[in-house]
């Protein structure tokens, strides 16, 4: 199960990559194309606009391949007795894969959670093992197995 979660999870981020580049490309092809036939305070402006918009794009770029790094390092066939990068963590038959902040996704009918190990949720799961219990807004938790 962790291995489909993982190359899941590797692959939309890879769509949004490719996306994120191709508008980025885009904006850049736009921005010579704009250079080459026009002057002027409205030329300036669509370049200023093109180039905030670019800005915004890269660091949106930055922060999914910051995120492909984590997952980079998760070795999926590695089994965990603690929770650890890389865990998925069944509790109350909820699922959570301590990872980065990634979209909720569904495989084979479960509902899995991308966590960072940073968030206060990760940060109370980091070290512990089967038998763990947690609180979320307030429903109790009991960790039923770690993988």
């Amino acid at each position: 199960m962790k291995q489909n979660i993982l190359k899941h999870h590797q692959q939309l981020l890879q769509d949004k990559i490719d996306v994120f580049r191709d508008m980025i490309s885009g904006l850049t092809e736009d921005a010579k194309n704009d250079a080459k036939g026009s002057a002027g305070d409205k030329h300036e402006t669509a370049l200023s606009m093109m180039h905030i918009e670019q800005e915004k794009l890269n660091y949106k770029l930055r922060e999914i391949l910051d995120q492909k790094i984590i997952l980079d390092k998760i070795d999926a066939s590695q089994i965990h007795t603690k929770i650890a990068l890389g865990s998925v963590v069944k509790a109350n038959a909820m699922y959570l894969f301590i990872s980065a902040a990634l979209p909720k996704i569904v495989l084979d009918s479960k509902t899995i959670i991308a966590l960072s190990p940073q968030s206060p949720l990760g940060v109370k799961l980091i070290g512990n093992s089967v038998g763990f219990s947690f609180e979320i807004n307030g429903s109790k938790f009991i960790v039923e197995s770690v993988e």
